[in-house]
């Protein structure tokens, strides 16, 4: 079988060009992602992929009521690799998915890349606000 990582790269790429800003690396805390996801007036809304948040405002996928929205203000990992829209399965934790769904999780950070502003980058647990 032949290799088609770098044909299937393509796959990723939106239909109509997107303007991203540069990433930006302010580490931000799970208690505020939870506020970022659509509810919360004056929060944007914010999804996470292994750690790095993503600014999905605007995009009505992700309002109240709407079928993303499940993972707006979380760090749905768990969800995105087996493809999930179920709320118990939106959460971080993602070391037992199998290969394919590992894979399937890392297609989800590719295509949130090329069309989310990186806002931010997860606080890591136990880590303080120093």
């Amino acid at each position: 079988m032949a290799d088609t990582s770098e044909q299937s790269t393509g796959r990723f790429e939106p239909k109509a060009p997107v303007h991203l800003a540069p990433p930006k690396d302010e580490i931000m805390t799970r208690e505020y992602l939870s506020k970022c996801d659509g509810e919360h007036e004056g929060y944007p809304v914010y999804v996470a992929i292994k750690g790095t948040v993503f600014d999905v405002s605007g995009k009505e996928t992700y309002a109240p009521g709407k079928q993303y929205h499940v993972f707006a203000g979380k760090e749905p990992n768990r969800a995105l690799g087996m493809s999930s829209l179920k709320v118990e399965d939106a959460k971080p934790e993602y070391d037992d998915l199998d290969d394919s769904q590992k894979k399937v999780l890392e297609d989800w950070y590719t295509f949130f890349s090329k069309r989310y502003n990186v806002v931010g980058k997860l606080q890591q647990e136990g880590a303080s606000n120093l």
